[in-house]
C-alpha cells in the first residue's frame, strides 16, 4: 500500500463523515484501540461540521489515502491560530490503527507548523482517555494540566454516557 496524502475538497466530505465516526463511535470504532464509543453517543462530526472546516480559512483536513484505490485511510484537521496550529480530528480507520498511520498523519501536520511558521500545536483530548494522552505524550506533546469544559448539551459533540467529561490540553514546540 503506497499512502498519499492531500488536503480535503468538498468530494471527501461523506466520506469523511464515515471515516471519523467509524473511528469515535459505536461498534466499529471497538475495532480500533481510541474509541470513544464507552464515553459517548451518537456522531462525531457530521457533514454540515466537515464542510465547515474545508471552508474556514487557514484551516485544513489533511487526509491520507491508498494510492492504489483511492480508499480513505485517516485524516487530521489542523487550523492556524496566530503563532500555535490546533490539530484535532486525529482518525486511523479502525481496522489500520496500530500501523504508524497516526505518526504518519501527525508528521505530517508538524510538516505544516513549520510551513504556517507555527512554534506549538496543541489539541484538546477528553480527560479520561489516558491512553490517549500517553500517545500523544510519547509522539512529543505535553499535558499542559490546563482543562477545557466538555460541551454538555451541544449533540454536535456526541452524546455523554458518563458525567464529568472535559479536555486537557496537550501541546508541542515544533
Amino acid at each position: 500500500m503506497h499512502i498519499e496524502f492531500t488536503q480535503a475538497d468538498s468530494s471527501h466530505v461523506e466520506d469523511l463523515v464515515e471515516l471519523v465516526n467509524s473511528a469515535y463511535r459505536g461498534e466499529d470504532s471497538k475495532e480500533g484501540w481510541t474509541t470513544e464509543a464507552d464515553l459517548l453517543d451518537g456522531q462525531r462530526i457530521d457533514a454540515a461540521g466537515i464542510q465547515a472546516l474545508i471552508d474556514k480559512e487557514e484551516s485544513v483536513i489533511l487526509v491520507a489515502e491508498d494510492d492504489d484505490n483511492g480508499d480513505l485511510l485517516g485524516c487530521v484537521h489542523v487550523e492556524k491560530q496566530g503563532s500555535k496550529m490546533y490539530l484535532g480530528m486525529l482518525t486511523v480507520a479502525p481496522e489500520l490503527q496500530s500501523k504508524g498511520l497516526g505518526k504518519l498523519l501527525l508528521n505530517e501536520s508538524e510538516a505544516l507548523a513549520q510551513f504556517w511558521d507555527c512554534t506549538t500545536i496543541f489539541m484538546t483530548v477528553i480527560s479520561v482517555r489516558t491512553e490517549l494522552i500517553k500517545w500523544y505524550e510519547k509522539h512529543g506533546f505535553r499535558n499542559t494540566k490546563e482543562t477545557k469544559p466538555f460541551p454538555y448539551g451541544d449533540e454536535r459533540f456526541g452524546i455523554p454516557k458518563v458525567e464529568g467529561l472535559q479536555f486537557t490540553v496537550l501541546e508541542k514546540k515544533v
